[in-house]
C-alpha cells in the first residue's frame, strides 16, 4: 500500500465527509440544547455511517463478483448506485421541507406557541442515514483498485475520523451562525432546511455527472 493510495483515500473522506459536515451545521443551527457532548454523538454517528456504508459498498461488490459473471455484476452495482442515489436524494428533500415548513409555521406563530426545536437521537441517525448511504458507491471504487481485504478497514476507519472531526466542526459552526441569528430558531429551521434540500438535489447532479 503506496503513500498515494492513502492521499486518494484521504480525498475521499473529505469529499464524503462534506455532507456530513453541512448537515452538522444543520444540527447546530436548529437545536436549541446543543452542547459538546451532543456534538460529539453527532459526529460520532456521521462518522460511523460513512465508514460503514463504503464497507458494505465493498464487499457487495465482492459478493457480486462470487455469485455473478463480470458483467452480471457489473449492471447489479450500477443499479445499486442508482438506487441508494434517489434513496439518499428523497430522504434528504423530505426531512428538509419538513423543516422549512416547520420554520414558516413558526415565523407566523406567537411567541408561547413556538416549538424550540431539540436534540433527538432517531432524528440524527435519519441524518446520518441520509447523509451517507450514497457512500455505498465509494465502496465500488474502493474495491475497483484502491482497496484490498486487508486494506479495507484500514481505508474505512481514515473516512471514518475525517468524518467526525469535520462533523464536530460543523456543529459548532452552526452554533456560532445562530447566535449571530440571534437565536431566531424559524430562521435557523429555514437555512437548515434549504440546506438538506440542495444537499439532495447535489447528491443526484453529482452521480449523473460523475463528479
Amino acid at each position: 500500500m503506496s503513500w498515494a493510495i492513502i492521499l486518494q483515500v484521504i480525498l475521499f473522506g473529505i469529499a464524503l465527509s462534506m455532507d456530513a459536515f453541512a448537515v452538522s451545521i444543520t444540527d447546530g443551527l436548529v437545536y436549541r440544547d446543543i452542547d459538546k457532548k451532543k456534538s460529539c454523538f453527532i459526529a460520532g454517528v456521521f462518522g460511523v455511517m460513512q465508514a460503514l456504508m463504503p464497507l458494505i459498498g465493498y464487499w457487495l461488490v465482492e459478493l457480486v463478483k462470487a455469485i455473478a459473471s463480470a458483467s452480471g455484476g457489473d449492471k447489479a452495482i450500477k443499479i445499486v448506485v442508482k438506487v441508494v442515489t434517489w434513496v439518499a436524494f428523497t430522504l434528504l428533500i423530505l426531512i428538509g421541507i419538513k423543516m422549512i415548513i416547520e420554520g414558516i409555521k413558526d415565523i407566523k406563530e406567537k411567541d408561547e406557541k413556538k416549538k424550540v426545536k431539540t436534540f433527538k437521537v432517531k432524528e440524527v441517525l435519519l441524518f446520518g442515514i441520509a447523509t451517507s448511504i450514497d457512500a455505498l458507491a465509494v465502496g465500488v471504487s474502493l474495491n475497483a483498485g484502491l482497496s484490498n481485504n486487508s486494506t479495507i478497514f484500514l481505508h474505512v476507519s481514515i473516512i471514518m475520523v475525517i468524518t467526525f472531526i469535520l462533523s464536530f466542526i460543523g456543529t459548532q459552526l452552526g452554533g456560532a451562525i445562530n447566535k449571530l441569528l440571534k437565536g431566531k430558531y424559524e430562521i435557523s429551521c429555514v437555512i437548515g432546511g434549504s440546506i438538506l434540500i440542495l444537499l439532495g438535489i447535489w447528491v443526484v447532479v453529482s452521480h449523473y455527472l460523475g463528479i
